[in-house]
């Protein structure tokens, strides 16, 4: 089987990886034909062509139709896949919008743990790495993220606690980009405060003001034998966590599954499904595809960013408990 898809990274990540592991376990994977820069992803593969330039989010144009799980959501049949093993499966079945229920009958997380383990990208304190994200989504300017004042509070109280912190915000530059990271690059987006004092500084520029925070840009700077995925990769591997934004952000480092506080605000299609993340009576869904990733995922759900905008007590709480 040959597996030719480039759709958005959160999808792939959740749907093609797993599936092509699948195969690879089955001895029926013949090739991978991904987007610049995947390699790494599927190390399992011994024939892997980066082909893609940009990604799209246009599934069926991305080649999603040969994937068993061709949609992130799901179907609203797929809870009753798993009546003899799920007590509480009937809260998720027959939801007006798929739930993000998957069928995992071709279905395998790589161990990337394993795989990525070294002693090489480590620090001298306990690491905490945050993933922000600052673009575009649907033809809307960014409305969910973390912003300067709540980075600000983060990186003091992870520092005054003893971690270390490697902040990452991508620039878009750094990988084949799909519709969404096009238009923030064309928008010139930049994520910026007026800080007391100081002035205008965007969140790149808060890091220098710690001598416990790091950019990730700057790892990976200092890496040029290896690719940035592969710096993500073998850095993500040695943290004690993972503060990140919802989607891809959350995604990526929930494959290391990891304690990872994960902010879900703004506009994000996860905040509306009807029992996305528990159903009516409070059961945890977890044949969403987020646990099956990552058990240890501590969603915050903030619906329409209610928290963020009235200083983020909530949130901030909810790291504080967790690291």
């Amino acid at each position: 089987m040959i597996i030719d898809t480039n759709p958005e990274f959160g999808i792939e990540l959740t749907l093609v990886i797993p599936y092509a592991f699948w195969l690879h376990k089955q001895g029926k994977l013949e090739k991978v034909i991904t987007s610049k820069g995947m390699r790494p992803f599927y190390y399992f593969c011994n024939n892997v062509e980066e082909k893609y330039e940009y990604r799209t989010i246009d599934n069926a144009a991305a080649g999603m139709g040969n994937i068993p799980n061709d949609w992130i959501y799901g179907f609203k049949q797929n809870a009753e896949l798993y009546k003899d093993t799920w007590p509480e499966w009937e809260g998720f079945a027959n939801v007006e919008r798929g739930c993000g229920i998957l069928d995992y009958s071709k279905w395998e997380l790589p161990n990337y743990k394993t795989q990525f383990k070294n002693d090489k990208f480590t620090f001298n304190k306990p690491l905490i790495v945050i993933s922000n994200r600052y673009n575009w989504e649907h033809g809307q300017p960014p409305v969910g993220y973390l912003n300067i004042e709540c980075l600000y509070n983060i990186f003091n109280y992870l520092t005054e606690k003893g971690y270390n912190v490697v902040y990452k915000r991508p620039k878009n530059t750094e990988f084949p980009l799909d519709q969404n990271e096009i238009n923030t690059l064309q928008n010139q987006e930049t994520l910026t405060a007026n800080v007391g004092g100081v002035g205008l500084i965007d969140d790149y520029e808060l890091v220098n003001y710690y001598d416990d925070v790091y950019l990730l840009d700057d790892i990976v700077s200092k890496h040029p034998h290896l690719t940035y995925n592969e710096v993500q990769l073998n850095l993500f591997n040695n943290v004690e966590g993972f503060i990140t934004m919802g989607g891809g952000s959350t995604l990526f480092p929930c494959i290391f599954q990891k304690p990872t506080v994960a902010y879900y605000g703004g506009t994000l299609t996860e905040i509306d499904r009807q029992c996305f993340w528990e159903d009516l009576k409070g059961n945890k869904n977890i044949k969403n595809y987020h646990y099956m990733i990552n058990p240890n995922l501590i969603p915050f759900i903030d619906k329409d960013s209610v928290d963020m905008n009235n200083n983020y007590k909530e949130f901030l709480n909810t790291i504080k408990q967790t690291f």
